[in-house]
């Protein structure tokens, strides 16, 4: 699907609030309702949008303990990729899973409440899964930028 510059520029505003009304994107697009509309409803059904979401302040909810862990399988071969993809997929404290090229398989992005809640997902959970052969973690210390818009302009 090819988009247009109005297309970018809606999708642009919907990353930055989602909650806006039709009525108020087509105000600042300058279109009317009914043409915004149908281009949010044409860019769902296109898959441009996959989804709405909220996102949470992790401090508030007391789950500010961000880890990035580099995971090594044993053996990097389709019967071990599967099986790692598939244990992963059931750890809630796993926000993002991304197969990488490098030293280390896969990396995980994993919010906890503290060091001992991070150990205790590591050594009961994380590292029950079979196929991993090693796992180094790195801590943030402080976020600097964290954008969840993709520009499109």
């Amino acid at each position: 699907m090819k988009l247009d510059e109005i297309d970018k520029k809606l999708l642009n505003i919907l990353q930055q609030n989602a909650k806006l009304t039709t009525k108020e994107i087509a105000f600042r697009l300058e279109m009317s309702n009914t043409a915004i509309h149908e281009r949010i409803k044409r860019l769902e059904r296109e898959e441009v949008i996959s989804k709405y979401v909220v996102l949470l302040d992790t401090e508030k909810i007391n789950k500010n303990f961000l880890v990035f862990c580099h995971v090594k399988l044993i053996q990097h071969n389709k019967e071990h990729i599967t099986k790692f993809e598939k244990e992963i997929l059931k750890l809630d404290e796993v926000l993002e899973c991304i197969h990488v090229s490098g030293d280390y398989d896969y990396i995980l992005k994993i919010y906890v409440s503290n060091m001992k809640e991070y150990r205790s997902f590591l050594i009961n959970k994380l590292t029950t899964i079979k196929v991993i052969a090693s796992t180094q973690s790195t801590f943030m210390i402080n976020q600097v930028k964290n954008n969840t818009s993709i520009s499109l302009l």
